[in-house]
């Protein structure tokens, strides 16, 4: 009951979601996409919006229905020929989630992505407003990974790091990791129902196999973490469930809830905590680490101790402790060079040593955000 009631609280005024469906829900056992999933989910998609509630869907299954289209035997082992083959099949999936959508007078709109997508600030807001205004005209982004000219995401990405990163992006309310599988299971195999500290079950999971596509529940909980981080809701649940995705916004007990771990982080707090990978690392000593988690205090070249990496002002890095933990990461008012150069200076040495005006601080509060413990 008690589950059951922080779910409600949790989940109540809901507004703007988004939904990941794997490529083992979008296809049959036997191989071939499953239109009949694929039109029954629509069904339920289409309630959430007449209910005033702004949905973006991220969908696999690309290569599996270019496998089908193109009579292969099996799903190709090689990079090129994935490509190729999602490229064929992303046609077929839209059109089977147009026709699905088009019985409920709702259009769709096809977004592919890449990780490059969301680094660079330019495209990420790019995506942002494209994704809005698709709501605004009522029609409904359908995201993925553009696997034509992106290599990672087909062995690692599964597309569920990619809908953390566009839930991010829009703010969205939540994200619903849509799977075959009930939901996140403790040793017995029972459902966990809710998870408050997702960093100690992602540790205890680690190493684990899963059968769930490409990612796995590895990248469901990377996933769910990067929301829950920045202020929002993740729910794992069982894509085939009767009427799931009404069951879990009524707050009822299906899959697992990953509850927010702080409160909600600004839109740019989020492009720098999630969306950008770092391209260098800091190290600090004990008093600048207390000074930035503790007091929230800018970073100031004194603290600094170590400098990794090449990077530039405006780039996004990270900052580690004396343990060499990440605490916080930000963006940078200094390249490298200039940096390992006033590492340890006070503020009144740094205009002397480079020789030229500068920053005071290394990087600005503003810009700085802290890693969860």
């Amino acid at each position: 009951m008690a589950s059951t009631n922080l779910r409600q609280q949790t989940l109540r005024n809901i507004s703007r979601i988004v939904i990941k469906v794997g490529s083992q829900l979008l296809t049959h056992t036997n191989g071939g996409i499953d239109k009949s999933f694929i039109r029954k989910l629509a069904a339920q998609i289409a309630v959430l919006i007449q209910n005033k509630i702004d949905v973006t869907l991220v969908s696999s299954g690309a290569v599996s229905t270019g496998v089908q289209n193109l009579q292969l035997p099996q799903r190709p082992k090689d990079i090129d020929e994935l490509q190729a083959v999602a490229a064929v099949g992303q046609t077929g999936l839209m059109n089977a989630w147009h026709n699905a959508f088009a019985k409920h007078q709702l259009e769709v709109g096809q977004v592919l992505l890449t990780r490059g997508d969301f680094e660079q600030r330019n495209r990420y807001l790019n995506i942002r407003n494209c994704l809005h205004q698709l709501h605004a005209i009522n029609a409904i982004p359908i995201i993925n990974e553009n696997d034509a000219v992106s290599v990672d995401e087909i062995s690692l990405g599964d597309n569920d790091v990619l809908a953390a990163m566009v839930t991010n992006a829009l703010c969205a309310d939540a994200l619903i990791l849509l799977t075959v599988v009930d939901g996140l299971h403790d040793d017995q195999q029972q459902v966990i129902p809710l998870v408050k500290n997702i960093t100690k079950v992602a540790k205890h999971i680690a190493g684990t196999k899963s059968a769930l596509g490409t990612g796995g529940m590895a990248t469901k909980l990377e996933a769910a973490k990067i929301v829950t981080t920045a202020g929002e809701s993740a729910i794992i649940a069982n894509g085939r469930t009767k009427d799931v995705l009404h069951q879990i916004l009524a707050g009822k007990d299906v899959g697992t809830l990953f509850t927010p771990t702080q409160k909600k982080l600004p839109a740019r707090q989020r492009w720098i905590s999630n969306a950008v990978r770092p391209a260098g690392h800091i190290t600090v000593d004990d008093g600048a680490a207390r000074a930035i988690t503790e007091r929230k205090k800018s970073l100031l070249p004194s603290g600094i101790t170590a400098v990794s990496g090449r990077f530039k002002k405006g780039d996004v890095i990270t900052i580690l402790n004396t343990e060499g933990q990440q605490i916080a990461r930000g963006l940078t008012n200094y390249h490298d060079k200039d940096l390992t150069a006033i590492m340890g200076k006070r503020s009144n040495q740094l205009e002397k040593t480079l020789g030229k005006k500068t920053y005071d601080e290394v990087i600005h509060r503003d810009h700085l955000v802290l890693t969860p413990p």
